[in-house]
Formats: C-alpha cells, structure tokens, sequence
C-alpha cells in the first residue's frame, strides 16, 4: 500500500523525455470540485459545430481532447464541411479558431468564405447569393485605375454583405496554408500553446486539411508509419492541451472503388480508427442508395445527386452507424446545415466495426 507522503504526489517520475505523475481518483475529484465553484469547466462544454442533426447525434459538438475525422472521396464536400465548421464556431463566439490547410492558400479559403456568407443567410433560397467564381470576378473589377483595392473591396454593392458579417468574427477565424517543412506536429502543438499563452481563458478549435500532407521532419519508410505518427500526434495534442481538433483524412485506392467508402477505406493505417474519437464519412447519396430508390423514379433519382450523405462510422460519446444527409450548394461553397436523418435504404450494409 502506497504511504501517505506518496499519495500526496511525491509518487511519479522524471525523465528526459517529459514526467510521469500519476494523481489519485481524490486528488482528481478534488480538482474538478474545484473548477467547477471556479466555473472553469469548458472542457465540459461542446463547441457546436453548426450542422444541427451532426450536433445532436454526437452529444452537442466536440469537445476538448476529443479527434474528429472527415473522410471522403474527391468532391464530396471534406473542405468545405470543414472550413464551414469553423466558420460557425468562430461566428458564434465559442471559440478562436486554426484552420490549417495544406492544399489552398488564405485567399482561396476567404473567397470561399466570402460566397458561403453569402448564400447561408438566404437558405434555402439562394437569392442574392454570390457563386466562387463571381467572388474572384468581384474582387478583380473592385481594384480601380488608382490601385486603391482596399476601399474599392470594402464598397463592392455585392461583396459587402459578406464582408460585414466576416469582419464581426474574422478576429476569431485564423487561416492558416500549410508548410512541408514548418508545419509538423510539433510545431502545431508549439502553435496551441502559444495561443494559450497570448489568449489566456480563451478555448481554440483546430482544423487540420488534411492530415496526410502533415509533415514529418524525418519521413518514414512507408505511409502507414507517417499516418500512425500524425494521427497519434494529433491525437495527444487534443488531450495534452484540451483542444477539440478535425482532421480531413483521404481515402485509400480501395475506397475509391468502392460502392460506398467506409472508415476502414481511410489511407494510410489502422491506428486512424483506433485513436479517432468521432469518424465521419461522406458519400455522394446517388451513388450510395439501394437500386429500388431509382428504378421506380427517375426524377428523385436526379435529387438524389444534390446532397451528401453524412455517416457517422465512429462515436465514442454516443450513437454510431448513424446516416444523415446534407444539402449541397457547392457552387456557393456550403452546405444547407439543418440536413435530416436519411429514409431511403443504403446499399452495402456495414462491414466494419471497430
């Protein structure tokens, strides 16, 4: 039996790498007792993600120290889910957020922004709304003969709607273009800990887009030993310093064949579903509904190609094997986020459960 003076937390070890301290269950109730008369428990407190039956399926939101994956083939929505996630946490003041993308820079991601603003408060109509391509048009007729972009952007008749509403958040939205040499996850954790430092109280949401282009300062032999690296890495990142983290994964050769991409079609390893605590996995639904649905019925078949179907594969903190679907409105950079539950029969039942 462990005596009095080791129980008080002399028990525990010091190595070069970092301590090992274990504390008892007491001294651990003890702490929560007293955060909770201090009212600091936000790692209680869900950061909503904006997409409401997602919210409600998986406890509210994400929480500190928890991962979440998105995974999909090529044009299913992966970037812009994300980057629309963190467009709602950071414009309902929950939270700052880091949205780390290795595959567009800072003005490709606020040109997205600027046409999902424009279309989300119009659903689900689209009146008024300003497509990508015609955000990039806007801002190239803004710039006059005297260069005075700047003010010139800001007076756009068809840009300023957005903008306002960007500018009351856009403080608590950092972007972030991903560096093959400066962006490990090391210096992503040396980045949370900095925001710590200067934001003190505040809580921070991390997006990482996607989690395969994370480098590493010594590559690996093969794939699955970088993702194993990465995903373990974030993982700790989101414990060791309460943050709630997203990753965009890519899919595998195999699950781009597939009828229907599933969790254990994420690239790279197995540890991806061991130390993910929410997986979610999008498919387009035309491609994924039973036959039945389309053979008797050609024009919902075509509605069909309009939305994403959203699965929830993995759910530590509740339900899993759970499917919703999504509205898209790609052209606008968005989806329609109240979404439902979906009726129609899936093909390929699930296969895999970890």
């Amino acid at each position: 039996m462990l005596g009095t003076h080791a129980a008080r937390g002399a028990w525990g070890l010091e190595t070069d790498n970092g301590s090992m301290i274990p504390r008892s269950a007491l001294d651990v109730l003890v702490d929560l007792s007293d955060r909770v008369a201090a009212c600091k428990v936000s790692e209680y407190q869900p950061l909503a993600l904006g997409f409401t039956p997602l919210d409600k399926t998986i406890g509210s939101g994400i929480r500190p120290g928890e991962l979440m994956l998105v995974g999909g083939a090529q044009g299913t929505g992966k970037t812009t889910m994300a980057l629309q996630m963190a467009r709602n946490v950071a414009s309902g003041g929950q939270a700052n957020v880091l949205y780390l993308c290795f595959e567009h820079d800072e003005p490709y991601l606020l040109n997205r922004m600027i046409a999902m603003e424009s279309a989300l408060v119009h659903l689900p109509h689209k009146t008024g709304a300003i497509k990508i391509q015609d955000v990039r048009r806007e801002i190239l007729g803004s710039y006059g003969d005297d260069g005075a972009m700047g003010s010139q952007l800001a007076s756009n008749p068809r840009l300023r709607p957005s903008l306002d509403r960007i500018a009351r958040y856009g403080q608590s939205l950092f972007l972030l273009r991903g560096s093959q040499t400066a962006s490990a996850v090391d210096n992503i954790r040396q980045l949370v800990r900095q925001h710590r430092a200067l934001s003190g109280d505040r809580r921070l949401f991390v997006v990482v887009d996607y989690l395969q282009k994370v480098p590493m300062v010594s590559e690996p032999n093969t794939e699955a030993e970088k993702v194993t690296y990465i995903v373990n890495g974030l993982k700790d990142i989101a414990l060791s310093e309460e943050v709630p983290m997203l990753a965009i994964v890519a899919a595998d050769k195999e699950g781009l064949k597939a009828s229907r991409l599933r969790n254990h079609h994420l690239r790279g390893s197995s540890a991806i579903n061991y130390e993910a605590d929410i997986i979610l996995i999008l498919n387009e639904k035309y491609n994924i509904v039973a036959k039945v649905n389309i053979e008797f019925n050609p024009y919902q078949a075509q509605r069909f190609r309009d939305w994403v179907v959203v699965s929830v594969e993995k759910n530590r903190g509740g339900l899993d094997n759970v499917d919703l679907e999504f509205e898209k409105h790609f052209e606008f950079s968005c989806f329609d986020p109240n979404g439902r539950t979906v009726q129609e029969k899936l093909i390929e039942e699930r296969l895999y459960n970890d």
